[in-house]
């Protein structure tokens, strides 16, 4: 009996032992520590290998052709989009609703491997990079067609690169990314399916960067003859779904501010199944257009809708509807999305002679030390835990956390600390009266904080930091407004105080960011010039400077490991000078009804990348 009780004794010695491992595992990893309330493990575990498509050759025309499993055709798929488009021209669509209805669209000449990141053909049937590796010559595919029947060729490639995006029409972020140390390539046509590219140096991301969509010559050409300012409308929202030739699988058949958009699909398109018949499977693809999250979430429980972005808060709730659901969870790891807080730090003056920001914030936002004291006051692990209930991770880098390029030593970050925030303030001058802080002529420091309105994580954030500002004495008047107003803002102009906005990031290749981080760039939204301030030269801050040099490196330099550590040092900077404040990386949580299939999602490519081979099965 004795020694049955000490059996039983020891037993529970190494229960209570086992339990006492799990609770401080699980106190770590699952949110009774908030700091590292961030673990999520896969529900679904990603495709690693989604086989690219081949090209293949049917009398006489170069079809891209797909290898995934062959699907039924027919059907409607629904998604959601939160903001309403401002164009359908894909060289006007500088916010990310227009850029992401529009490009649907239009195809480029390359695309990216989703599995490996590599640089693949579509337009192009391939391509070849001769030995000064500054020449490109990039051969078409024959017999394909833009919706109307005419045959893509040449002439379409050189009047989108040489006429349009050279020639600097609509939004300029397309030649941002094509510029070279501040010359562009050269192209010339060598034939009807031929074209050349001769970059002034050899040029790293210059292949990525040829995914930009090629417009038809026939029908856009009318409109660049007109000029700039005519091309400022073309294909506007108001455009007749009926006039628009694409290249895309999908194409416009209507629009219904706040309601929906819907695409149909392109029967001239040129990929084919494993049975050489033509893609897309699906004959619709309806976008409901939602107000807010909350209202995107309600639209997927009640069947409107066929995906759904699940916010953190959420996600144990679709754990437990998935038991029973028609739908699926993936956990596609940290989003590609960087969101941040941007400072306007703008000094310039209008054409009436009146400052864009009020002079005494210029002088605040333009102080290093405030802007890093706003930093280290912002508590990123509390908006972690509280908005999206640990299913996030802190962001304190320009890149974003599943970069090939990411600063392992800046990502770490620091923790919050209110007392060092209040030191640097006091550097600059910054002095408190009764808990309130005024700067050095005696202003009290306030200023207007916007974000886009419906976007409750958002706006929850913003909450947050208003809160977590207070607590250095600083006034924030937070606004959430509407989508398209917030982006008249920063992008169309330069009035606000501060924003908290996010911009998505190309995990394979930091350049695609020239165009945020060069002072003349298109989405240099923290110090943003107007066409009347492109010759500022002496405005331009040093920092300015030093990342400009840096893109202009990182883009000539082809060796991986030398770029790595140049892109090392423009997150060191960014870091340093803080003029977007980063704050959290999401974990991208998707749901999906079972019912769509050929779902092969990825970390590079998401979760519905491969829209025209997804089918319904009934």
């Amino acid at each position: 009996m004795r020694k049955n009780a000490y059996k039983i004794l020891i037993i529970i010695f190494i229960f209570v032992l086992i339990i006492g491992f799990f609770f401080l595992i699980f106190k770590k990893d699952y949110g009774f520590d908030k700091i590292e309330y961030t673990s999520f493990e896969p529900l679904v575990g990603l495709v690693n290998n989604v086989p690219a498509p081949r090209n293949a050759t049917i009398n006489g025309v170069d079809y891209l052709q797909s290898l995934l499993p062959v699907g039924k055709f027919g059907g409607v798929f629904t998604t959601s989009i939160m903001g309403e488009p401002k164009t359908f021209n894909p060289y006007n669509a500088n916010d990310a609703t227009s850029a992401e209805l529009s490009e649907i669209m239009y195809d480029g000449l390359t695309q990216t491997n989703v599995s490996t990141g590599e640089v693949i053909p579509k337009l192009a049937k391939n391509f070849e990079i001769l030995p000064d590796k500054k020449t490109y010559i990039i051969h078409l595919r024959k017999g394909i067609k833009w919706s109307d029947g005419v045959e893509i060729t040449a002439d379409d490639v050189y009047f989108t690169y040489n006429t349009i995006i050279f020639g600097g029409y609509g939004d300029g972020s397309a030649k941002d990314v094509m510029t070279i140390d501040g010359m562009l390539p050269k192209v010339e046509k060598i034939d009807k399916y031929t074209i050349k590219f001769v970059t002034p140096k050899p040029f790293a991301p210059f292949l990525r960067n040829l995914s930009a969509s090629i417009v038809p010559k026939h029908i856009f050409k009318n409109a660049t003859d007109k000029g700039r300012e005519y091309f400022l409308t073309f294909q506007g929202v108001d455009v007749n779904p009926k006039n628009l030739v694409i290249s895309g699988a999908f194409k416009l058949k209507e629009y219904l501010p706040s309601q929906r958009v819907v695409y149909v699909k392109n029967n001239n398109y040129y990929l084919i199944n494993k049975e050489d018949k033509k893609l897309p499977y699906i004959d619709k693809w309806v976008m409901v257009i939602v107000g807010d999250t909350n209202n995107q979430t309600i639209k997927f429980e009640s069947g409107v809708i066929d995906v759904l972005a699940v916010n953190g808060s959420l996600v144990n709730r679709y754990r437990e509807l998935k038991k029973h659901g028609d739908f699926e969870l993936y956990n596609l790891g940290s989003s590609t999305n960087t969101t941040f807080i941007v400072f306007n730090l703008n000094n310039r003056k209008n054409k009436e002679g009146k400052y864009y920001v009020d002079p005494k914030k210029q002088l605040w936002f333009q102080d290093r030390n405030f802007r890093s004291a706003i930093d280290w006051a912002i508590d990123r692990n509390d908006i972690v835990l509280n908005v999206f209930s640990g299913m996030a991770k802190p962001l304190y880098s320009a890149e974003p956390l599943n970069s090939l390029f990411l600063n392992e030593k800046v990502a770490k970050g620091h923790p919050k600390n209110i007392e060092y925030a209040k030191e640097l303030l006091k550097k600059s001058g910054f002095y408190y009266k009764d808990g309130i802080l005024y700067d050095k002529n005696d202003n009290r420091v306030e200023f207007e904080l916007l974000t886009n309105a419906g976007n409750t994580q958002r706006e929850a954030v913003g909450v947050s930091i208003k809160q977590d500002l207070e607590k250095i004495g600083i006034r924030v008047n937070f606004k959430p407004i509407e989508f398209n107003s917030l982006i008249n803002k920063t992008v169309n102009s330069v009035d606000y105080d501060c924003i908290i906005l996010a911009l998505t990031s190309n995990i394979n290749e930091p350049n695609a960011g020239y165009n945020v981080w060069t002072p003349n760039g298109a989405l240099h939204l923290f110090n943003k010039r107007t066409n009347n301030d492109l010759k500022s030269s002496d405005k331009v801050l040093d920092f300015e400077k030093e990342l400009e040099n840096i893109f202009k490196q990182g883009a000539i330099e082809l060796d991986f490991n030398k770029r790595k550590k140049i892109y090392d040092k423009y997150q060191e900077i960014v870091a340093r000078e803080n003029p977007l404040i980063y704050l959290y990386a999401p974990l991208n949580i998707s749901a999906i009804r079972k019912k769509i299939r050929n779902i092969y999602p990825t970390k590079i490519g998401g979760l519905i990348h491969n829209m025209a081979e997804i089918y319904i099965e009934n």
